[in-house]
């Protein structure tokens, strides 16, 4: 991610930037090794319940997709070692992945999809301006046709990510959206100034709180749930449409969360990645959370 400094952001630029050396500085990480070791070896990029066992995690990372349960290794999943930017299951098909970000020999690999549940990966188009790197992308619940993702600003696939055009104007530092589960149309966009709302594919946005601190997270569920983490306020959660904002999360102590996934046969387990690649999971959407792992 790209952030540029305010000194909103000061305080916040640090975790972010020990985040991009700790992972620098690591060797890259072995095909299968103990959680706890893969994760003090690599950056996380992304996270999603395996749908076809959803006792294990996918994990998108700096040096390949991995998988994880409860108990025994990370196993390398994937064929190459790349940098999974972006990654997102599709939402019903347990085979289909989607993802971005940068070949291990370098350069971007624009928007990839993987058939066969993560073991291999193909360019199904280099996006506009492309090959793209989209550290932000999502894909609709509600019609798993539209994707969204951001490189050189917003960017929309309405033929699952075969075509791609730019939507609405530039907004500035973007740090995570996703797409609303109940229409393909509304994006909630996590900036360096907050949370911004679009009803109309992106074309335009307006605040979506009265708070206007970072938001490092956001994620939508199957069942309508909209999670947000902003900086210094916590983990907030609400129903859509109402979205009556509400504080959610205790036991993170001081955890600022990068990534979220949420089992789409039960909306309870939830599972994340705070900074420090430290892994927690939820079972009572968010109110609790306890440590699975961490470097």
């Amino acid at each position: 991610m790209s952030l540029k400094t305010t000194p909103r952001l000061l305080r916040i630029l640090p975790l972010l930037a020990g985040l991009v050396l700790s992972w620098q500085l690591q060797a890259q990480p072995a095909a299968e090794s103990p959680l706890p070791r893969l994760l003090g070896s690599t950056h996380v990029h992304g996270l999603a319940v395996d749908r076809r066992d959803p006792s294990r995690l996918l994990i998108a990372t700096h040096h390949g997709l991995y998988t994880a349960g409860p108990e025994g290794p990370a196993r390398l999943l994937s064929e190459r070692q790349d940098d999974f930017m972006g990654f997102t299951p599709h939402p019903t098909d347990p085979l289909s992945l989607y993802a971005s970000g940068h070949p291990a020999t370098g350069g971007n690999l624009g928007f990839i999809a993987s058939r066969d549940g993560g073991k291999s990966w193909q360019q199904l188009s280099p996006g506009v301006s492309g090959p793209v790197d989209f550290h932000q992308m999502d894909v609709s619940k509600s019609d798993p046709k539209v994707i969204y993702g951001n490189f050189g600003g917003l960017q929309v696939s309405r033929d699952g990510g075969l075509t791609w055009k730019r939507v609405g104007r530039p907004i500035g530092t973007i740090i995570d959206l996703a797409i609303s589960s109940r229409d393909s149309s509304t994006l909630f966009v996590g900036t360096q100034e907050g949370l911004l709302i679009s009803r109309d594919g992106g074309q335009t946005l307006q605040p979506g709180m009265l708070q206007t601190k970072p938001v490092t997270m956001v994620e939508t569920t199957r069942d309508g749930e909209v999670y947000v983490f902003m900086y210094e306020v916590g983990l907030l959660r609400a129903r859509e449409p109402e979205l009556n904002w509400e504080k959610a999360g205790t036991g993170l102590d001081g955890q600022v969360l990068m990534h979220l996934a949420s089992d789409p046969a039960d909306g309870a387990r939830l599972f994340a990645v705070a900074h420090g690649n430290v892994l927690l999971a939820s079972t009572d959407r968010g109110k609790t959370w306890r440590r699975i792992a961490k470097p």
